[in-house]
């Protein structure tokens, strides 16, 4: 068939015509080979720029569509969309980026026309040469995977279960409830955090289609969308849980304490435990590198007085094997350890805490009972709360961790609450941009609560007036009143980062997914597609894919359950048809291509002794095409032949 070509460029408003000469554009198209017609539209995305298209097929007989606007990302698949509609096979379409590309990247508008007809050349050159392909479709498992228990996981596991279908939990912890169940209370409702947590964690622990599997890890990954297996490794509880009560007694009559994680160190627990009262599920673990029986051999005393019989230090680890057609990753964050920052005298210098293990001090089940008191078991009388520790630093992270204000003025609020100290917020800018907090921010003020803005140079012990004497003395600029200031207190809290997890990154090998330069995991695209990722079927949600609150965390949770659920509700879905191919006649065996393939989607026929490609898998990068030294891998979609002609076609 004879290539009929039509090109249609986009005004985009003025994003592109205030810029590019789009009628010098259109005209110059039309004189390209075997272009049947040009056309502008100003927004070709609109319902009547797609009609264009399709009437253009119907009554020209247009086969070969050509549109110049903003990037594929954006409008790719709208626009294959409307060549399917009208009877043409979608992969017949080429976009040229004529915004980002373009005119957005200059002032100089003839350069600019320039540089869009070239653009436009080019991919009228391509779009001669492709051909059509057809994407498969391949079925979807609805048995979902979640990995991480805290308020993400538990609400996006929540929201897939109560429509009926399985759901795997998988926590690395004991229990589910992560850094939420450490808190006292949130921002700015100052609601109890465990009793908006607890009710949710109990759903969890008793839902039907939630098959919870705490103090577990993911092994192994592998498949593609809608067809994931997963190995699992439960690790050894040494308690037999369906004979467990959990009753307690084991942990009374344990000798042995060590510091306690979720205490954040500034509690004990015993050797065999559980985390915390409200914990799901409520059954101990035994903490092998501290139980006496496991290092020396001695002890077993939870053993003699368990009445249900359900220690068992025999117990071994389980390799368990799931097959699930959607993954969400919700491991959440880790603390930033501001020890390094030495000015601070985090660990140096008594009394300097950090914002999460203050949260456990002025918690009321937390190791004072709620009572703030300093090392000497004396009331503090002045207390500084210093913001951005570790985050909009270029020295650790540069981002805004997005908590740290709110809680920050959440924690004086609760310090007023509790004593009557006089409370110092330093601030280099209160950031109260959700709802409620700007609000929260003013009350706050009224409460008496001293701002100073000024970043912190340092927090001393060394006294210069007897006022600062036996005080920590922080020092600080004061940009509203120009000037140094020191400011004697009793207490030092550090407002610390929110960062992300130290295993993210094998983590994101395991799941083969990307992070960004701060560490969190990479979505698809940051404002259409939040909670995808560059492998389909695998989801994040919540804190692993950036800092965030917790109302923000439980909406992205609960929009990757939706994402889940479409897939699951249409039972299919369709694998790019881009993809790479290898022809078995010239492959050598040589797995040069197995090696570069950063999706896992080439494996080895050891019986044929040639490399084969995983449609579903492969994103059609290219990367194994490069590497073949016997050029036995083709990439549909993006032949040497369109290429080469795209080459062309670009230098007009």
């Amino acid at each position: 068939m004879e290539p009929k070509i039509g090109v249609y460029i986009c005004h985009c408003g003025s994003n592109i015509a205030g810029t590019v000469d789009v009628g010098a554009v259109v005209d110059f198209a039309r004189g390209l080979p075997s272009v049947v017609v040009s056309r502008d539209y100003k927004f070709m995305c609109s319902e009547p720029g797609q009609e264009l298209i399709k009437n253009d097929i119907r009554e020209l007989g247009v086969n070969r569509v050509v549109v110049a606007s903003c990037s594929p990302t954006m409008h790719e698949r709208t626009f294959r969309r409307v060549c399917q509609e009208a009877g043409l096979n979608p992969y017949l379409f080429e976009m040229a980026n004529i915004r980002e590309h373009c005119s957005w990247v200059t002032e100089d508008k003839q350069k600019a026309t320039e540089k869009a007809k070239a653009l436009v050349s080019a991919a009228v050159s391509r779009v001669f040469y492709q051909v059509p392909l057809e994407a498969m479709e391949v079925e979807v498992n609805p048995s979902t995977l979640i990995v991480g228990g805290g308020i993400a996981g538990i609400q996006a596991a929540l929201k897939i279960a109560d429509s009926e279908h399985q759901v795997y939990l998988v926590e690395r912890l004991p229990s589910i409830g992560g850094h939420m169940s450490q808190l006292d209370k949130t921002f700015p409702t100052l609601d109890c955090s465990a009793c908006i947590l607890t009710p949710k964690m109990t759903l969890v622990g008793s839902h039907p289609y939630i098959k919870l599997m705490t103090y577990s890890e993911v092994e192994e990954v592998s498949g593609f969308i809608g067809n994931f297996k997963v190995k699992i490794r439960k690790k050894a509880r040494y308690i037999d849980e369906d004979k467990c009560t959990g009753c307690g007694l084991c942990q009374e009559k344990c000798p042995w304490k060590v510091d306690s994680e979720f205490e954040v160190g500034l509690g004990k627990r015993k050797a065999i435990y559980t985390p915390f009262p409200q914990a799901v599920p409520n059954k101990p673990v035994i903490d092998r590198e501290h139980c006496a029986y496991f290092q020396k051999g001695t002890c077993r005393a939870c053993e003699k007085f368990c009445e249900a019989k359900a220690i068992n230090f025999e117990q071994e680890d389980e390799l368990v094997e799931v097959e699930v057609g959607s993954i969400i990753l919700a491991t959440g964050f880790n603390v930033f350890n501001p020890a390094p920052i030495y000015q601070y005298g985090y660990k140096r210098l008594d009394n300097v805490v950090t914002s999460l293990e203050f949260e456990r001090v002025v918690c009321s089940s937390g190791p004072t009972q709620g009572n703030i008191v300093l090392k000497d078991g004396s009331s503090p009388q002045e207390i500084a709360i210093i913001h951005c520790v570790g985050s909009r630093d270029e020295n650790y992270h540069e981002y805004c961790s997005r908590v740290c204000c709110m809680y920050s003025m959440k924690l004086a609020h609760l310090v007023k609450e509790h004593t009557e100290a006089d409370v110092y917020e330093f601030y280099i800018d209160i950031r109260s941009f959700g709802k409620g907090f700007e609000e929260f921010y003013k009350r706050l003020s009224s409460e008496g609560v001293n701002f100073i803005r000024g970043k912190v140079g340092e927090v001393t012990n060394h006294a210069i007036t007897d006022e600062e004497k036996g005080k920590l003395v922080v020092v600080s600029e004061d940009t509203l009143l120009g000037s140094i200031i020191r400011v004697p207190v009793d207490m030092v809290i550090l407002s610390v980062a929110l960062e992300a997890q130290p295993d993210a990154g094998t983590v994101a090998r395991l799941f083969n997914i990307s992070r960004s330069a701060d560490g969190f995991f990479l979505e698809k695209h940051p404002k259409l597609e939040p909670v995808s990722t560059m492998s389909d079927g695998i989801f994040v949600a919540g804190c692993c894919q950036g800092p965030k609150d917790i109302p923000d965390t439980v909406a992205q949770a609960s929009a990757a359950a939706a994402e889940v659920l479409a897939m699951i509700g249409k039972g299919k879905v369709e694998i790019e048809a881009a993809t790479a191919v290898v022809d078995e006649r010239i492959c050598s065996g040589c797995q040069l291509c197995l090696l570069v393939c950063p999706y896992s989607a080439i494996s080895f026929d050891e019986k044929k002794e040639v490399c084969r490609v995983n449609e579903a898998l492969c994103k059609g990068c290219g990367a194994c095409v490069g590497a073949c030294p016997s050029d036995a891998i083709s990439l549909n979609h993006f032949t040497n032949e369109q290429i080469l002609a795209q080459m062309e076609g670009i230098l007009v």
